[in-house]
């Protein structure tokens, strides 16, 4: 018969927690490995209670149990001068939520963090730089698609344009999630939480995503990723290597200057683009939501960009 092996915890933890015992220790691991499935998430959660942690143990702090309201309340007073205010609510957010994970678990009595108030933000519209539709068809226009990385990275510029995807989404498809369905191509995304989505082509990005698989010979690796970095070898082929996010973004730096584009473009540039111009052209916040598969729609009202069109135009009337 099979027996449970005892796991013993030697992995290189704060001090504070390794000094609450083995059961805080496997707990605090825990919150970790299995309450947080997002990496970014992880490491974004990672360093903001490294960080609280150090400083608690720098002022005086022994254990994490004798952590109080009062230190949560003065270290997020000391982060708000140095991060802007979502920073800040996130960073209390990863404190919170440790916190109620070491309650459930029974090292701590009470969260600490829980009576503590972040700064206050209230945000109406988005500051991720878009582009004009004259800008991103004269961007997609000036990709040569005559080579491998070509069709690659015009494949996935017009996909984050034309399907409102995330980055990190397209960036995890696999060659099998572009297929068919009443005779038309379609997309399948996996947002955030692992939540599905899928949807039907746009008949430019239709054009795109055949041109690179068919380039670049991928219909014959279905589970392999569907963008990949470039190899080493004569002719630069594409790798099983899925290409990562900060190469994605570095592409679009390269890409958007080759363009004459001097609008300083992130990976989340062309999602605000594709959503700015759907609604300029009638479409209906609804949808919108829908299509970028938003929970609700005041997140989608902040990729929409129309009302700095607006001010824009009635700028011009002070003539002087």
């Amino acid at each position: 018969m099979n027996q449970l092996v005892p796991v013993t915890i030697t992995t290189n933890l704060p001090a504070l927690i390794a000094a609450a015992g083995d059961h805080a220790r496997r707990r605090f691991l825990e919150f970790f490995a299995a309450r947080i499935r997002n990496p970014h998430t992880r490491r974004a959660y990672g360093r903001a209670v490294g960080d609280f942690l150090a400083w608690f143990e720098k002022h005086g702090g022994r254990v994490i149990v004798e952590v109080q309201p009062l230190h949560v309340a003065a270290w997020i007073e000391l982060q708000q001068q140095t991060h802007a205010a979502p920073t800040v609510k996130a960073r209390l957010a990863a404190i919170r939520h440790l916190f109620d994970w070491l309650v459930t678990g029974q090292v701590m009595p009470v969260n600490p963090a829980s009576s503590v108030r972040g700064p206050s933000h209230t945000v109406k519209t988005g500051k991720t730089p878009v582009l004009s539709p004259e800008e991103a068809r004269a961007l997609l226009d000036s990709i040569d698609a005559t080579t491998i990385a070509g069709l690659r990275d015009r494949a996935l510029i017009g996909l984050m344009v034309f399907s409102f995807a995330r980055v990190g989404a397209a960036l995890g498809m696999k060659v099998e999630d572009v297929y068919t369905q009443q005779r038309r191509l379609w997309v399948r995304l996996r947002e955030k939480g692992g939540k599905g989505h899928a949807m039907p082509c746009h008949h430019n990005l239709e054009t795109y995503l055949t041109a690179y698989i068919e380039g670049a010979s991928l219909a014959g690796d279905p589970k392999g990723p569907l963008f990949r970095t470039l190899g080493r070898d004569k002719g630069r082929p594409l790798t099983r290597t899925p290409l990562p996010q900060a190469s994605a973004y570095l592409m679009i730096r390269r890409r958007a200057a080759a363009a004459g584009i001097a609008t300083r473009l992130g990976n989340h540039s062309f999602r605000a683009t594709g959503i700015t111009a759907y609604l300029k052209n009638g479409g209906t916040l609804e949808k919108a939501a829908q299509m970028a598969n938003h929970a609700s729609t005041r997140t989608t009202q902040l990729y929409d960009r129309r009302r700095e069109e607006l001010s824009l135009d009635e700028v011009e009337r002070i003539r002087v």
